[in-house]
């Protein structure tokens, strides 16, 4: 039996979800746009999630709409912001180098359109420190967005200490809360302007999420100006036109309260497997990546001495399936861009093994097996 040990590309739909998704596809299967009692009825079921979801980043119901997940999202986030840009002749942008490529591409997008990106590297803690934004922000400076918590390692970025410090400036923040939405929920009530959601990192169905745009009082009390990147329909203030996909934005709302609920239950088991794996594999010699005193208690990041990523993958992909990087790179056999922005040694970068976990799936897993396994992998003096 393979443990499954990459709940940060993904998790399962939680049985409990799946039923309300599909009691929507089938029972009430009405489009929310539409001017009858089935219409009705799924556009009431929609804004009961809206409110909800909302709520739990303490923001007002008209201020989140839905998408098909974070890089949707993300991508709205940072290209509809840009026109106000060019505009207005601000087009200086501060983000960091371990951002995921679901932000570093549109970034690269905005340069090309003329667009200073201004890349901060975190060192070997892979925490970015408010002072390096603060120190890089200029008049010109439109938008800073940093991630809440990074999906190779972990590290939870102080996102919410720098929304407080950049609410007396005109500067926008955008936040990458693919990761961390859900499981660290203090952060994201933060005075944060935008926020990217993902619904499968806590058992939605993939294909749906959400942005929060807040209103901002030192700024008019008005939303980031963003203007849509898609046509066709109106739908989300605009912003995100097609028909709702109501099916899925109810199974966000489900998959959200029960997490919400059993946080505590997740958090204590997410820790003691934590535990159980450094201690278990607490004979061999590897280094964990980032900063272990800020960073989410379900991904750990190693890199054992003399042994290759890639024979890890292949070799042992019958007891674990973990990721050498995130789901979107770890095709690749090129080191981690979080890892080599980190500043780690090369061996160190390019075999980064990141283990993620959804406790319930990993509570068989034998660590002493696992262990004898990369000792395997070691060369034979």
């Amino acid at each position: 039996m393979v443990t499954y040990l990459d709940a940060a590309a993904t998790t399962p739909v939680d049985q409990r979800v799946a039923d309300v998704v599909l009691h929507w596809m089938t029972a009430e299967f009405g489009n929310a746009g539409s001017r009858h009692e089935y219409g009705t009825r799924a556009k009431r079921a929609v804004e009961r999630a809206r409110e909800y979801l909302a709520g739990t980043v303490e923001a007002e119901p008209d201020e989140l709409i839905f998408t098909s997940g974070a890089t949707e999202s993300n991508n709205i986030a940072l290209l509809g912001l840009a026109p106000y840009g060019e505009r207005t002749g601000r087009r200086h942008v501060i983000t960091s180098a371990i951002e995921h490529k679901a932000v570093l591409e549109p970034l690269q997008h905005l340069a090309g359109r003329g667009f200073e990106v201004d890349f901060i590297e975190p060192g070997p803690s892979g925490r970015v420190e408010v002072g390096a934004v603060m120190e890089r922000l200029r008049p010109d400076t439109l938008l800073v967005s940093l991630m809440h918590v990074n999906n190779e390692t972990g590290v939870i970025q102080p996102v919410a200490d720098l929304a407080r410090e950049l609410q007396t400036t005109a500067t926008y923040l955008h936040v990458d809360a693919a990761q961390g939405y859900g499981k660290i929920p203090d952060d994201l009530v933060a005075p944060i302007d935008m926020i990217s959601i993902s619904g499968h990192k806590i058992g939605a169905p993939k294909g749906v999420g959400a942005l929060v745009t807040r209103r901002r009082e030192n700024l008019d009390d008005e939303r980031p100006p963003l203007e849509p990147i898609m046509f066709g329909g109106g739908q989300e203030r605009k912003l995100r036109p097609g028909t709702l996909p109501v099916p899925l934005i109810m199974g966000l709302a489900e998959a959200s309260r029960i997490f919400e609920d059993e946080r505590g239950r997740w958090q204590a088991a997410a820790t003691e497997m934590r535990s159980r794996l450094l201690e278990g594999l607490g004979g061999m010699r590897f280094h964990v990546n980032g900063d272990q005193g800020h960073v989410v208690p379900h991904i750990l990041n190693l890199s054992f001495e003399e042994v290759d990523s890639e024979a890890f993958l292949v070799t042992l992909k019958d007891l674990v399936a973990v990721a050498t990087g995130s789901a979107c790179t770890s095709a690749s056999y090129t080191p981690s861009h979080v890892l080599t922005a980190m500043g780690l040694p090369d061996n160190v970068a390019s075999n980064g093994l990141r283990f993620s976990w959804l406790p319930a799936l990993a509570e068989d897993l034998d660590v002493a097996e696992l262990a004898r396994g990369v000792e395997k992998l070691r060369p034979r003096a």
